[in-house]
C-alpha cells in the first residue's frame, strides 16, 4: 500500500466559515489566504513552509466573526483565538508560526 507524502507542520490555522462568519467574508478570507500561504511559502507542503490552513465549522464566535483558531507547538501546545480577521492578520499568524516568534495580540480574545 502506498502511503500519502508526509508534510510537517509547525502551526495549524483554523478559519471558521460557518453560516455568521459567512456572512462576513470568510469563505473569501479562506482562499484568499490559501492562495496568499501558497504564494509566499508558507503552506505545509511548499518547500520549507510549516502552517495548514483548514476550514472549521461554527467556532463560537458568531457575530464576531470571520473567526480564526490558531495552534502550534509540538511539545507544548500554544492556542490563540482571533475574531474579525481578515488577510492581513491570517498571513501575519502564519508569519509567526513559520518563523516562530509572538503570535499578534490584536484582535485576539483568549486571553
Amino acid at each position: 500500500m502506498d502511503l500519502p507524502p508526509y508534510f510537517p507542520t509547525q502551526g495549524h490555522l483554523l478559519l471558521c466559515t460557518g453560516p455568521r462568519c459567512a456572512r462576513a467574508g470568510s469563505q473569501r478570507l479562506f482562499r484568499d489566504a490559501s492562495d496568499q500561504l501558497e504564494h509566499r511559502r508558507l503552506a505545509y507542503y511548499k518547500d520549507g513552509g510549516t502552517v495548514r490552513l483548514s476550514e472549521a465549522g461554527c467556532l463560537g464566535a458568531c457575530g464576531h466573526g470571520p473567526t480564526l483558531a490558531c495552534y502550534r507547538g509540538s511539545v507544548q501546545l500554544e492556542q490563540a483565538w482571533y475574531v474579525a480577521a481578515d488577510l492581513p492578520l491570517v498571513i501575519r499568524v502564519a508569519e509567526s508560526i513559520q518563523t516562530g516568534t509572538p503570535l499578534p495580540t490584536d484582535r485576539r480574545y483568549d486571553r
